[in-house]
């Protein structure tokens, strides 16, 4: 059985709303095989980041980055995960009120240096997440997770 990891940043109602969207795409039914294991930035660990053979990250974007909670993760894994999870795939949702693209950056920094594969395209929301915005984020928890199955 594969492993996503959902280490994510919830601290609003709009943020919540993209969580638990991307969860339901993650979990549908017709995905087999894949474990789902959502964790708060703030509490994952690099045997987390170690033990999963993917990664969905969820941020909102303060002041044009990611979230503090976020970075502080990526603090606690980057050198511990190095070398061991090159060419694992990744997506990312962020929710910002303006200017997200400082978040943007710092997420393709980092994930380049893991080596992470990006294997969706980033759902980023600017206010209140409308249906095609959540439905994004439905899709990009299927897909990450539809690249795990067997």
């Amino acid at each position: 059985m594969s492993t996503l990891l959902i280490i994510h940043h919830t601290p609003s109602p709009f943020c919540q709303a993209m969580f638990e969207a991307v969860i339901s795409g993650a979990t549908d039914s017709e995905i087999e095989g894949v474990e789902v294991v959502r964790k708060a930035a703030l509490s994952v660990t690099a045997s987390d980041v170690l033990d999963a053979d993917g990664y969905l990250l969820g941020s909102p974007a303060n002041l044009g980055y990611i979230s503090g909670a976020l970075k502080h993760a990526f603090d606690q894994i980057y050198y511990p995960c190095l070398d061991s999870t090159k060419g694992r795939p990744f997506g990312l949702y962020l929710h910002g009120n303006e200017g997200t693209e400082g978040a943007e950056r710092a997420v393709d920094a980092i994930t380049t240096g893991l080596g992470w594969t990006k294997s969706a395209e980033y759902v980023v929301v600017s206010g209140k997440p409308g249906k095609d915005d959540l439905e994004k984020c439905w899709e990009l928890g299927a897909t990450v997770a539809a690249g795990l199955m067997a």
